[in-house]
């Protein structure tokens, strides 16, 4: 009888350890899974684009600039695609900041006449004012040159263009950017040439490698047209393809180049700019892309 108490006292005090040590575990947090009842869900990450993002910078060209949307040869930023006041445009930055927001928090540093090579420089002022997103125009001042020999070269224009892009990242690794495709001269020439005062405005010097001899259209103007075309779609691969190695940017598909620019989306001053409901639909277009789910 002895040694049978001595045994059950035994593996009595062997069990009793043994639900200690698991409650032990449990009460300090030890190698025991905690209940699933006290268990957190994980925070969702923080998507790399943001749809409705808190300031705007514009950096870019005359199209930007609303050139020739109000008066004749003359910038009208009122009026720009990106950056505008006008309610006649609904421009981007009013669209996502409201009115009131959009006022004092956007920013328009395009140049009427600027070139890529012209975008570097432009992107260091606009960084200054840490905005959370910047748009790019750029590209058309490119091609437009007076002989297509004179265009940029398509390896500069890339050099350039990640040479902005890397100094944004540089200054602000979360800014977003939103980029616009090269417009379809071709088809701005295309519909220009039907009006005499638009003709007449082009040879005072506007994009003079597309819209040079309008109503020529012998081989040689053909040639000529279709290798600034070319030379535009070349850009548009470069926008593009840059664009798609930064995560925090977003091309908008060529939906510009594509967009089909008819008299009334063109200035009656000299059909080829966007006139107010041009810049109306450039406006439609960027917000489109900006606040997409997925781009």
């Amino acid at each position: 009888m002895r040694k049978r108490s001595r045994r059950t006292r035994g593996v009595l005090a062997a069990v009793a350890a043994a639900v200690l040590g698991v409650a032990g575990c449990d009460a300090v947090g030890g190698d025991s899974a905690a209940p699933s009842e006290s268990a957190k869900p994980s925070p969702k990450p923080t998507p790399l684009w943001d749809r409705s993002p808190g300031s705007v910078a514009a950096v870019g060209d005359s199209i930007t600039r609303g050139f020739d949307a109000c008066d004749v040869l003359s910038d009208c930023p009122e009026a720009s695609w990106a950056t505008g006041a006008s309610p006649e445009v609904d421009s981007l930055a009013v669209r996502l900041l409201g009115r009131s927001g959009a006022a004092r928090r956007s920013w328009n540093y395009a140049v009427t006449g600027a070139r890529m090579a012209d975008l570097p420089g432009q992107m260091a002022q606009a960084v200054r004012r840490k905005p959370q997103l910047v748009t790019v125009m750029v590209g058309a001042n490119d091609a437009c040159r007076s002989t297509p020999s004179a265009m940029t070269p398509v390896s500069a224009f890339r050099a350039d263009f990640e040479d902005s892009l890397r100094s944004l990242r540089e200054a602000l690794p979360k800014a977003q950017v939103f980029v616009a495709s090269v417009p379809n001269l071709k088809r701005l020439w295309s519909e220009g040439r039907t009006s005499p005062m638009g003709k007449q405005v082009w040879k005072l010097g506007i994009c003079p490698s597309m819209l040079g001899d309008a109503d020529a259209l012998d081989p040689a103007a053909t040639l000529r047209r279709d290798t600034v075309q070319k030379r535009v779609e070349d850009y548009n691969k470069v926008l593009k393809e840059v664009c798609a190695e930064d995560e925090r940017c977003r091309y908008d598909g060529g939906a510009v180049y594509d967009y089909r620019f008819g008299t009334a989306q063109l200035s009656r001053w000299d059909y080829f700019h966007p006139s107010v409901n041009g810049q109306a639909r450039l406006a439609e277009i960027a917000y489109r892309t900006v606040t997409a789910k997925k781009p």
